[in-house]
């Protein structure tokens, strides 16, 4: 561990975190509505009101939308928007506007109808690049588009579908822990599972693939000076990063490493004078199987084309019970809340993954609570490996 370069380091803390009261399918709540819900439950989580704020970043819904919905003029407003990520940026934003005395209580939120799709704007212009060079040739949806580095790894490393498969069987295994999961009750999975599920593109099976849902979620930050005088216990921010390499998945410098990921995770790290080795809870954005094995490797948590062998590392406990390694009881616990592949998944997932860590540091996790956690790294991407945000966190 080494002195952090970042001069914000614990300067600004979340005090209010909320999802929305249910995930899944919600037909009778829109876009705005869904916004709306889940900031006001993270207001009340930090005993403050939408008059309290006058910072808000969005995603999705944009912040003049969202001030006419609030009935709020605040005097600084952050719409960034590159993907699932743009929530793990945003809060970099807002210890930044913070700290420059910009604002002063920052809202950040998200709510997104990605399975019922109520006022949502239809995707896919033709005249855009992707429309123009990317679509007409088969690469138009999510699996096509992510699936594109995944056999390009395969090819390059030798990693297997059975590799992977571990991934979202060890994701599922916190979801069953986690009452807000989507799949809570469905039971556990196997990685035979997941190879005996039907194929949507190859290499990925259904359950390689994260759920649809409709649902939304928002944190609250203020300075440190007055995180102290809410309700809730702070989480301070220590390290952030953010990079932005391409726009679409064939301009990658490289199918096998994201340039974003890998700048935004170093950046992080410098910030919070931290590396790999000091954080051992892990919130890594899992739009598909394949993606946390790819960032397990851009942040240094194993060498380069190493992550297959890495994930399927498994043990066997005192009951016979599989371990998996990044499972309850595994070395390195991640994605705790079931991830995207079985917590939920609306379309930008980032909000869900800031959640999760907050919860964690708070000692709010019930069953999946990680014992004496005092430091979380929230990463994730914008589009397909296009974009990257990374956060570290801690409770103290």
């Amino acid at each position: 561990m080494t002195a952090g370069t970042g001069t914000l380091q614990r300067k600004v803390a979340i005090v209010g975190a909320a999802e929305t009261d249910a995930l899944g399918k919600l037909p009778h709540m829109s876009r705005l509505a869904l916004n709306a819900q889940a900031a006001r439950k993270a207001l009340e989580d930090a005993g403050l009101s939408f008059r309290d704020v006058d910072g808000i970043f969005s995603s999705v819904a944009d912040p003049n939308e969202l001030s006419e919905y609030f009935g709020i003029v605040p005097r600084y407003v952050d719409g960034t928007s590159v993907g699932g990520c743009s929530y793990i940026i945003h809060v970099r934003h807002a210890v930044a506007a913070i700290a420059a005395g910009y604002c002063s209580v920052a809202l950040i939120v998200h709510g997104e109808s990605g399975r019922s799709w109520i006022d949502m704007d239809r995707p896919g212009n033709p005249a855009s690049p992707t429309g123009q060079f990317e679509a007409p040739f088969g690469a138009s949806g999510a699996p096509t588009l992510f699936s594109i580095p995944v056999l390009r790894h395969f090819h390059q490393y030798g990693t297997t579908k059975q590799q992977m498969s571990h991934v979202p069987a060890a994701t599922r295994e916190w979801a069953l822990l986690n009452p807000k999961a989507i799949m809570h009750k469905a039971g556990p999975i196997t990685p035979e599972d997941v190879m005996a599920s039907r194929m949507v593109c190859y290499p990925f099976n259904l359950l390689d693939c994260c759920l649809v849902a409709d649902g939304g979620g928002a944190l609250v930050l203020v300075g440190a000076d007055r995180a102290r005088d809410c309700r809730r216990k702070p989480v301070y921010v220590l390290g952030t990063g953010e990079a932005a390499a391409h726009r679409q998945v064939g301009m990658m410098r490289d199918f096998t490493m994201s340039d974003s990921s890998t700048l935004s995770g170093r950046l992080a790290f410098a910030e919070a004078g931290l590396g790999p080795a000091d954080i051992r809870h892990l919130m890594f954005y899992d739009a598909f199987s394949f993606t946390p094995m790819m960032f397990l490797e851009d942040l240094g948590y194993c060498g380069r084309g190493e992550s297959g062998p890495f994930v399927a590392e498994t043990r066997k406990d005192a009951t016979g019970r599989t371990i998996y390694k990044t499972g309850p009881g595994g070395a390195l616990p991640m994605n705790t809340n079931g991830g995207g592949l079985s917590y939920c998944h609306t379309g930008r997932y980032g909000m869900f993954a800031l959640l999760e860590a907050v919860y964690q540091l708070r000692g709010e996790a019930g069953a999946r609570q990680i014992p004496g956690l005092d430091v979380s790294l929230v990463h994730g991407p914008g589009r397909h490996f296009a974009a990257a945000g990374t956060l570290i966190l801690a409770n103290r």
